[in-house]
């Protein structure tokens, strides 16, 4: 005899909460909310009354073919994947990829996210002891 398994799609089939999608929530950061550009990449971002952080990572093609682009987004996610904690939780980040970034190791794009993230004050407050 045999057993079937029955899949009901529950949370399986949920979007991350944590990404943009809306084209409303786009046009709203570029339209009211602010922007710092770096070396590689254009930070926009806006306060979304949310308790967590939302982001987007975006290649025109002006940064190349496909694969260009591909290589673009992945960079910027794995540099925002080790700066993500220090973001201030209840804004919404656009990253946008400049065709400067062609050429680039992680580590590049990484400092200039990060340069990008503190020049526009995005950083969390790091709570130290006192004596």
């Amino acid at each position: 005899m045999r057993s079937f398994c029955l899949v009901v799609r529950g949370d399986l089939g949920m979007l991350k909460k944590e990404v943009l999608r809306r084209k409303s929530d786009f046009s709203a950061i570029y339209n009211r909310g602010k922007s710092v550009g770096e070396r590689c990449v254009v930070v926009f971002y806006r306060k979304n009354n949310l308790p967590y952080k939302r982001q987007a990572y975006l290649a025109s093609k002006k940064v190349g073919n496909s694969v260009k682009r591909n290589r673009a987004r992945r960079l910027m996610k794995e540099s925002c994947r080790l700066l993500i904690p220090e973001l201030k939780e209840g804004y919404d980040y656009i990253f946008i990829a400049r065709n400067t970034i062609n050429d680039l190791k992680c580590a590049d794009v990484k400092k200039s996210i990060e340069a990008a993230i503190k020049k526009a004050g995005l950083v969390k407050a790091q709570g130290g002891k006192s004596r």
